[in-house]
């Protein structure tokens, strides 16, 4: 992947991200703000607690930061793939949905769009 390349599907990403929120506030009582500056998403939850996904453009990655952990994802065959988890690469929107539930304390479901 070039350069270009990741930025185009980083963006495409942030963007997604964005867009779910706003589609998760419209349709449920969340209350999910999300901030964007640059290359960084935050989202914020009512508890006060964050989410912050950051593009790693030196190493064509995202980064997700949870209340329970850190998460690097890259670009593999079409989606964002854990690069830390050897026995189960996790999608980052599987990710996302699971840590975004947790500190929610209500189902809450990420996706890029089709």
């Amino acid at each position: 992947m070039n350069d270009a390349q990741y930025n185009n599907e980083a963006e495409k990403l942030l963007r997604a991200i964005e867009a779910c929120c706003d589609q998760i506030n419209d349709e449920s009582d969340a209350d999910i703000d999300n901030q964007r500056v640059g290359g960084m998403v935050t989202l914020t939850f009512p508890n006060r607690s964050q989410i912050v996904i950051n593009q790693q453009k030196p190493l064509h990655e995202i980064w997700m930061a949870t209340k329970l952990g850190g998460y690097h994802y890259r670009w593999v065959e079409g989606q964002w793939l854990d690069t830390r988890e050897q026995s189960e690469k996790r999608e980052f929107f599987q990710n996302l949905s699971h840590h975004a539930t947790l500190q929610a304390q209500q189902t809450l479901q990420f996706s890029m769009p089709e």
